[in-house]
């Protein structure tokens, strides 16, 4: 018997509002990743902004270079182990532009502390 254990917190992509509501309703407890100016959704039990570019260089003595993305799934990942927010068992992130998407993909893919806490969820 092969037995596969993966306890990262899963992150599903979805391109539009309408499916990230569907996706939230159908359970279970999800933390949002938005975009900057996306309106808020209601339900979920956290939610953190990203912009969709970098917005300091590679060697930023406060974020290191690290994705505006990146931090944004940090913050979640903080206020879950901390308790500053209610348990939440994945992400939804809404990634309405085919660039979103390819920057979600590479930060679950290239970044180290990201791809330790995170997976990409291929199931839906």
């Amino acid at each position: 018997m092969v037995w596969n254990l993966d306890a990262r917190i899963p992150v599903l992509s979805l391109p539009d509002a309408a499916g990230l509501r569907q996706a939230l309703r159908a359970g279970p407890s999800a933390a949002l990743l938005l975009p900057e100016g996306a309106p808020d959704i209601g339900g979920a039990v956290a939610t953190a902004r990203f912009q969709p570019f970098a917005s300091h260089a590679v060697a930023c003595a406060c974020c290191g270079g690290r994705s505006p993305l990146a931090q944004a799934l940090d913050r979640l990942f903080l206020e879950r182990v901390r308790g500053t927010c209610p348990w939440f068992e994945r992400v939804l992130a809404l990634t309405e532009t085919p660039d979103a998407a390819a920057l979600l993909e590479g930060v679950l893919r290239e970044d180290s502390v990201v791809t330790a806490r995170f997976r990409e969820d291929r199931g839906g």
